[in-house]
């Protein structure tokens, strides 16, 4: 399958690239589907540019661990089988970006996953909306590979991958010496349907923040250094060029 957008084409510049050529004020998206490395790549650019990394999956489980309003409300939609609402979402991710760890820029892993989400952003932000959209893209053939290829230990949760990074001894932790084993929710067919999901709400969101021209689309395919090089090359062509500042 192809990628969702073509990459945008944009002046090669010579040299490196550093946290120095960039504004410290960058307001970021990170958008990709499940497996692209938005994780990784997120927490390398982070703490390049020195600003803060916010993942949703780290707010709602800090908010669960700390029991406060949002987190309880979240939890019984999750205990239900349900998806959390974007208004609680909403209202957890605007909380961590009013901390003042955020004023001088901020990276979103997560978030908005949906055009609603994504409307509710700007909204709230103002004049000081995200400046700048990655959009990671990776072929959907390469991401089946990635997440059902992924394997965990069942005693300490200590991940591996089949081809990419084995474990010395096969169906056994290289560190604790437990079990092995495939989640249900990485079997290729489960995979599958959830990149097809996802789709669907991707696009409209790489749609919305073209319009706004704020979106730059990255080959997510390679080693991990050569992606973030590719990020950081496009992050210099919103600040070059003034988008969203």
């Amino acid at each position: 399958m192809s990628s969702y957008i073509q990459t945008n084409q944009y002046p090669k510049r010579s040299g490196s690239l550093s946290n120095e050529t960039l504004r410290s004020d960058m307001r970021i998206v990170l958008l990709g589907p499940v497996g692209a490395g938005k994780g990784t790549q997120a927490q390398m650019l982070a703490k390049q540019l020195g600003i803060a990394h916010i993942a949703s999956g780290d707010l709602f489980r800090y908010h669960q661990e700390q029991g406060t309003e949002l987190g309880l409300l979240a939890k019984k939609y999750m205990e239900r089988g349900e998806l959390v609402p974007d208004d609680v979402t909403i209202r957890m991710v605007l909380d961590r970006l009013g901390k003042d760890d955020c004023l001088q820029g901020f990276i979103l892993d997560g978030f908005p996953r949906t055009l609603e989400q994504a409307v509710a952003l700007d909204t709230a932000l103002g004049e000081q909306n995200v400046n700048c959209v990655l959009s990671i893209q990776v072929n959907q053939e390469v991401l089946i590979k990635r997440l059902s290829g992924r394997i965990i230990c069942r005693q300490c949760q200590s991940p591996y991958h089949r081809s990419d990074a084995p474990p010395s001894t096969e169906g056994t932790c290289d560190k604790c010496g437990g079990e092995l084993y495939q989640r249900p929710d990485d079997q290729p067919d489960v995979v599958e349907r959830r990149i097809r999901i996802q789709a669907e709400q991707l696009t409209q969101l790489i749609e919305h923040y073209s319009q706004q021209t704020k979106l730059q689309a990255i080959q997510g395919e390679g080693v991990i250094s050569e992606v973030s090089k590719r990020l950081m090359e496009a992050l210099s062509h919103c600040n070059q060029y003034g988008q969203g500042f």
